[in-house]
């Protein structure tokens, strides 16, 4: 991020005095009010939605090319920015940091400190959603954090609304306490530097971010007898987490699983499961064997995950998922010299593991009415042996088959549960002759969290943090590298998965609107409104100004994104600062913190948006609760920035 560029005209300060004394000598030029145009049209069209936002971007920016106001190079400029690239290597890193588990693993362990009193319980949600929220975007944040929050909510008899909207604003407030913590912070990192100042640090943000957490904790205390709180215990069909956590509730999953080790001296060491018949003998199913591969780098042992078939055999130190009552399989435990690893479980527990991992997974199919499976029963189906799944049970009309499976006969309307890796449930999907696969097992797969990959993660993640904080290397190097170490150690399921994480909207968003912050500057818009800003409010102060522009930044979020809010309004803040002959980090501090506290209007922001149906909110409850916040940000940050970055 050190990396200047004066060559560039918005880094040229006698560019830009040229294009003030250009615009106060009287002359409005063809290229000044060609720039006017696109912006007041690009604001318009990013307030109405009508439009994509990547796609008015790119309409800005071929106006400025096409009419010369921008060279090719100028116009391009933006999309080699190290800023853009930053973003590109943080979304990665942020994928696999999710698709780990790390962000799941990091919040339950949090949030197990909360306890059920209300206003812990609160506090506690937004730290630590805010303290997720300075490494990784505050829409990926609120998305694991919320069903955590919602069983929460549940547990200690509280209405999810009182927590949900505090979990949004949560994940926008701790975007201030790092340079990476939210695309704005970036964005007037690169206008400093561009303009030839000096560049902030990764914790330069942290002073601003802690004051503005105290800021929102406090309001929202303040608050919070605005948001719902009726304690409701339908907390709507979404409140399972998913679609996987579903399945293993219908079927009673939790309830029917248990692991077995096999011991030394135990007489199905040797033997293959066919041999056996442990089903028929005990009443219970082996559905999947896992033992821990001898690797010659102790480092990186992992375990390898079967399904359990005819031929498998048994070996001393495996572990055996066992499917059937508790009674059964402890009978068989004890004949067999295993040894049981678990107890009874509540009908509460809704984990999905060990059901689903990234290699293995459960899904529904339905018999079609063609199909040659109906009168036929389980055994005779032949799924292990030509698709190697397993049945786990059987759902007809209201009732739930478990026990026995493998002498059922299967009728006309009966829906399996089966289990097996997924590459497996994917080719049965697409063999629809007998039955067709309800849902898409792939995508399925992806939402299945690599929890072994966590500690990789992790170790990838304070890497990344330790190289921005050390300066060592350039910011851009530091986060191309943890982007390459996530793909290379497969926290994301390789390069086609690492694409997909990648919110392609706005990167081409901001390739784009960089090098319109450039026509700004460059036919002298920036000098032209920050005259008009000044002149109504430069008379006043320093002070006065900051508030303009603080403001100005807070209004404007409500109806664009919080990066093409910062991307527009740098230039002006920074040609405004120098007019007025002060400092121009509070005037974008200001731009930044503004372009970020947006709360009142449930669809501002994606994690706003994201909170409503769960949280039962209405647009009442944004006015009510974001709007005096804002506010009350707003106040708190005009007058505590000059401390913190004198004028």
């Amino acid at each position: 991020m050190h990396d200047g560029h004066d060559g560039n005209a918005r880094g040229n300060p006698c560019s830009a005095m040229k294009a003030v004394n250009h615009v106060a000598a009287g002359s409005v030029n063809g290229p000044l009010l060609v720039t006017l145009a696109v912006l007041a049209g690009s604001s318009i069209l990013f307030i109405t939605g009508r439009i994509r936002s990547d796609l008015v971007a790119l309409s800005a920016l071929l106006v400025l090319m096409v009419t010369g106001v921008l060279t090719p190079a100028e116009a391009l400029s933006g999309f080699s920015s190290p800023v853009l690239v930053m973003m590109i290597g943080l979304f990665v890193v942020g994928g696999g940091i999710f698709q780990t588990g790390l962000a799941r693993m990091a919040s339950s362990r949090l949030l197990s400190l909360a306890g059920t009193q209300d206003v812990r319980l609160l506090v506690t949600v937004m730290l630590a959603t805010s303290l997720i929220g300075a490494f990784i975007s505050n829409t990926g944040t609120v998305a694991v954090m919320m069903p955590i929050v919602i069983s929460l909510a549940r547990a200690a008899g509280v209405h999810p609304g009182q927590l949900l909207m505090p979990l949004a604003f949560s994940g926008s407030l701790g975007g201030m306490l790092t340079l990476i913590g939210t695309p704005p912070n970036l964005v007037i990192q690169d206008a400093l530097v561009s303009a030839g100042y000096k560049a902030l640090g990764f914790f330069s943000f942290t002073p601003v971010g802690l004051v503005v957490i105290a800021t929102g904790v406090l309001g929202m205390l303040l608050l919070r007898r605005f948001l719902p709180r009726e304690a409701d215990g339908d907390d709507g069909p979404e409140r399972d987490g998913g679609t996987l956590q579903k399945l293993a509730r219908r079927y009673q999953l939790s309830q029917n699983l248990f692991r077995v080790r096999v011991s030394r001296g135990s007489p199905l060491i040797g033997r293959t499961l066919k041999e056996l018949d442990i089903t028929g003998r005990y009443q219970v199913g082996i559905i999947e064997i896992r033992r821990r591969e001898s690797a010659k780098d102790q480092l990186f042992k992992t375990i390898q995950q079967e399904i359990a078939g005819p031929e498998t055999v048994v070996e001393e130190g495996d572990v055996l998922y066992v499917n059937g009552t508790f009674e059964r399989v402890g009978a068989f435990a004890e004949a067999e010299g295993l040894t049981l690893l678990d107890h009874r479980v509540t009908e509460d527990q809704s984990l999905v593991p060990p059901y689903a991992t990234e290699q293995v997974g459960i899904a529904e199919v339905m018999l079609t009415p063609e199909s040659a499976l109906i009168g036929k029963t389980v055994c005779e189906s032949g799924f292990r042996e030509k698709y190697r799944l397993n049945v786990l049970g059987i759902r007809r009309r209201e009732q739930v088959l478990l026990q026995n499976i493998r002498e059922v006969k299967m009728r006309l309307g009966d829906v399996l549960l089966v289990q097996g890796e997924w590459t497996n449930i994917a080719r049965l999907a697409k063999d629809q002759t007998d039955v067709v696969v309800i849902g898409q097992p792939l995508e399925e797969a992806r939402s299945v969290t690599m929890d072994r990959k966590a500690p990789i993660a992790a170790g990838i993640m304070l890497l990344m943090i330790g190289l921005l904080v050390t300066e060592w290397v350039p910011a851009v190097a530091a986060v191309l590298l943890a982007a390459v170490l996530v793909v290379a150690f497969r926290c994301v399921r390789g390069m086609e998965e690492a694409y997909r994480t990648i919110n392609w909207e706005s990167i081409v968003l901001i390739g784009a609107m960089i090098p319109v912050s450039t026509a700004v500057e460059k036919t002298g818009a920036a000098a032209l409104l920050s005259d008009a800003l000044v002149g109504s409010l430069g008379g006043f102060g320093p002070l006065a100004l900051l508030a303009g522009v603080y403001f100005s930044a807070s209004l404007m979020t409500l109806f664009i994104s919080n990066t093409a809010c910062a991307v527009l309004l740098s230039p002006i803040a920074l040609a405004a600062a120098e007019q007025v002959g002060a400092s121009p980090y509070p005037f974008l501090f200001a731009v930044a913190v503004g372009a970020s506290m947006c709360f009142a209007s449930p669809f501002s922001t994606p994690p706003n948006a994201l909170v409503m149906s769960a949280g039962r909110y209405r647009f009442g409850h944004y006015i009510k609760v974001g709007l005096p916040l804002q506010l009350m940000m707003g106040i708190v940050m005009v007058a505590v920035l000059p401390l913190l970055f004198p004028f």
